[in-house]
């Protein structure tokens, strides 16, 4: 909760973890850097990394996984890895509150006969680590609160196991350079890691994306992702809960827990234009505001400006306030069309007449179990994806856009990458915390203050 100094001169040099790796040097693309926008040649599927779509993960050694936050998002991530393949099962848990545990281990039990052994349900801020200290475990899932995400990212990694890891990956820099790095000592050790963006692992999002990368739409100019709905959930302080305690089960509208939702639900969107633009923004101006949400401290609506090198542009809105218009798309805009996924994902040219739409009557499983099907997939093949930078990049991309939207700022790449931004306690436990104030979300044009 404490907002330490945000713009800082610090280096990138030496923030790498300790996984027996060199420092990581990161930095915004520069003009020279960025791949173009128009192939010289025509890729392939496989050229491009499209991943199979077959409808079920192949048969193999079996896989024994434990689940790391077991509240809906973490139950249905468990139950999706229960459908992926033969010879899956959840072994092991770990969770703050054992109502939350004991609600998921009875879904397991109930839908799929999978029963978790006592001796393997752990309690605490700390359980994460008796999991991944299990050697019979070979692949976590990790479904916490966003802001747990990095250091139980690196221990995963530490301890080598294959990942799934639910989105965004962090909430500050601070933590994207955690993943950065645990991501690349991964890569070195052979190990999966499929991350939550399940756009990456939907096929009509991979099949335009092949016509994009062959130039269908020509030089992409702009794009646009939006995330607006009416509000989302939120739970009311109980007496019987401290502070801790209540931010935790009203995670998503805590800040230092979700980032916010432009990171916990238009990161989908902002991630599927990075991935079709292929670059970095140079720098973002945002605006934003808490209107009508009943809990927390986070914005109600967003909308940030980000600018890329050669004037090209991507506009991102996320609102949640009822009453108001939907719009769950991305739109990637070339010299000669645009890509869409508002209505049936498809490239369009500027006269409205279709250039390619992906065949709908094609038979294929949903994108959050097809993720799980990929992970598995790819352990017992041996060919390994690694989507942990990836996800990393576009989870950057947003924070970059709140942030330029807390300060009213315009903040740039480079900036943002190298800030010793940090949310949250630096302790973890249950009980108060007398520097969360609820209700009290951040003001544009004030400048953050020390901590005292």
């Amino acid at each position: 909760m404490k907002r330490r100094e945000f713009l800082t001169s610090s280096a990138l040099a030496g923030a790498g973890l300790p996984l027996g790796m060199a420092s990581v040097s990161l930095a915004s693309c520069s003009t020279g850097e960025q791949e173009k926008s128009v192939p010289s040649k025509t890729f392939t599927p496989e050229e491009l990394g499209m991943y199979s779509f077959v409808d079920i993960a192949p048969d193999g050694k079996p896989l024994k996984a434990a689940l790391v936050g077991c509240g809906d998002r973490g139950t249905g991530a468990a139950t999706q890895f229960l459908k992926a393949g033969p010879k899956v099962s959840i072994i092991a848990m770990a969770d703050i509150f054992p109502d939350r545990m004991d609600g998921s281990r009875k879904i397991l039990m109930e839908q799929f006969n999978n029963e978790v052994p006592e001796a393997n349900r752990f309690f605490g801020f700390d359980a994460y680590q008796k999991v991944l200290a299990m050697p019979e475990i070979d692949v976590v899932l990790l479904c916490t609160p966003t802001h747990f995400r990095p250091e139980q990212f690196k221990a995963a990694v530490e301890a080598g196991k294959h990942v799934f890891m639910e989105k965004p990956c962090a909430v500050d820099p601070t933590g994207i350079r955690t993943v950065i790095a645990a991501s690349k000592a991964a890569t070195a050790k052979g190990l999966t890691v499929i991350t939550g963006n399940q756009r990456r692992h939907s096929r009509a999002y991979w099949e335009a994306y092949v016509q994009v990368r062959n130039g269908a739409i020509g030089e992409i100019v702009s794009g646009a992702a939006h995330w607006d709905q009416g509000a989302w959930w939120n739970k009311k302080q109980r007496p019987e809960w401290n502070d801790m305690e209540y931010n935790i089960r009203n995670w998503f509208n805590i800040k230092w827990l979700s980032g916010d939702h432009i990171l916990d639900q238009a990161i989908h969107n902002i991630d599927i234009v990075t991935w079709f633009m292929g670059i970095r923004p140079v720098r973002a101006v945002g605006f934003g505001g808490r209107a009508q949400r009943l809990t927390g401290d986070i914005f109600d609506f967003f909308s940030v400006d980000y600018y890329y090198d050669q004037n090209r542009r991507m506009l991102t809105t996320a609102r949640q306030i009822d009453g108001c218009d939907g719009n769950v798309s991305e739109q990637v805009y070339g010299t000669k069309g645009m890509f869409t996924s508002n209505g049936p994902v498809r490239l369009e040219d500027y006269n409205g007449n279709i250039i390619w739409q992906y065949d709908r009557s094609k038979p294929e499983r949903g994108d959050y179990e097809q993720e799980h099907i990929h992970l598995v997939e790819s352990i017992r093949l041996g060919k390994k994806i690694n989507q942990a930078e990836d996800l990393a990049y576009s989870t950057l991309v947003a924070i970059l856009g709140r942030e330029a939207a807390y300060t009213g700022k315009s903040i740039t790449w480079d900036e943002i990458m190298s800030s010793d931004l940090r949310y949250g306690p630096d302790k973890y436990e249950l009980g108060p915390l007398p520097d969360y104030h609820e209700g009290v979300a951040p003001k544009p044009g004030q400048a953050p203050q020390p901590a005292s």
